[in-house]
């Protein structure tokens, strides 16, 4: 794999770093902030079953305006992009329910995620290229509120680890900034991978390299709280034979073999770390910190999202829909 692609294969949340920062509130949020009337939802729109099935669904259960049709005003206008398809749009609204927003639903009950998470969902087709670095944005936050979806145009149902990779593990990424916003995770956290960070150049770090140094990802191992937020999103969403991957790689050392294709080799001079204690002591930290902050069984969590991932019907799910009588 060359630089220049694994670079692009990269799931950037930058807008984590600044959009989280003014996320301080201890208070939660359960009474609704939109229109929750009858009226909200106009029967004569030729959009009216997904309209429909997204009141009933999003705003009346998880207090979420879930928005499909992009909105100028709510994207980057520094970026060429598209509106999502319709019927991806759908595709992502009843498999983001099923894997993400009913899952906390059945682990912690319905009013957690209807206070905490986030009040909107936009969905974008396209990308957001950055000609810049190479990179393409994927996900993006603001302030705690709203999560922004790209590439919703390029989502494949019959690929739960490109759905994972591109939609859900950001998802889980988002939320795990949110609550850390709201109660604050342990600082010893911050302590185990001190002096190993790469804030500017992380995007052209190995992945078997961060995991020798105790990353779950390179991004992780951009900041202490990407690092946070990416070692809840890939314990949760990362298959066992993938998790078992990462532990594995980060049992090893590496050397750089052939610089022009970023190819590591195993049995590179020691970096110092034990790369999969580390890792593991973080996924302890976090794993207690659900617990004691949330009342969150994270394994319970993991558990589900598993299970729920490699045992959905599409059309099923569809259905939901597309029976819905005009």
């Amino acid at each position: 794999m060359t630089m220049n692609k694994y670079i692009l294969s990269l799931v950037l949340l930058l807008g984590a770093a600044i959009g989280f920062s003014s996320c301080s509130s201890d208070e939660p949020n359960s009474t609704s902030i939109f229109n929750t009337t009858e009226a909200a939802v106009d029967t004569a729109s030729a959009t009216y079953q997904f309209d429909s099935w997204l009141y009933t669904n999003y705003v009346q259960v998880y207090n979420l305006d879930f928005r499909y049709k992009m909105q100028d005003v709510g994207a980057d206008m520094d970026y060429n992009l598209v509106p999502a398809e319709y019927s991806k749009a759908v595709d992502l609204a009843v498999l983001a329910k099923y894997l993400w927003f009913d899952v906390y639903k059945g682990v912690v009950g319905i009013d957690f995620l209807k206070s905490y998470g986030p009040r909107i969902i936009h969905l974008i087709g396209s990308p957001a290229y950055n000609a810049a670095n190479g990179t393409m944005i994927l996900g993006l936050a603001e302030g705690g509120l709203k999560v922004s979806l790209f590439r919703v145009n390029y989502l494949d149902v019959n690929d739960f680890l490109s759905l994972n990779e591109y939609y859900f593990k950001t998802m889980h990424h988002e939320f795990a900034h949110i609550l850390h916003q709201t109660k604050t995770y342990p600082k010893e956290f911050n302590l185990l991978s001190v002096g190993n960070y790469e804030p500017f150049k992380w995007q052209e770090r190995d992945e078997k390299v961060v995991a020798s140094l105790g990353f779950t990802s390179p991004y992780a191992s951009s900041e202490t709280r990407e690092d946070f937020a990416e070692t809840v999103a890939n314990y949760i969403t990362k298959t066992d034979a993938q998790w078992a991957q990462i532990l594995d790689w980060a049992s090893k050392n590496w050397t750089l073999k052939e610089s022009s294709t970023n190819v590591y080799v195993e049995g590179g001079e020691s970096d110092g770390v034990d790369g999969k204690a580390v890792i593991l002591q973080k996924v302890s930290i976090v794993r207690q910190w659900f617990k004691d902050s949330w009342g969150v069984d994270l394994d319970s969590l993991r558990s589900v999202v598993q299970y729920r991932q490699s045992h959905f019907n599409i059309d099923s799910l569809r259905n939901e829909v597309y029976s819905i009588k005009k």
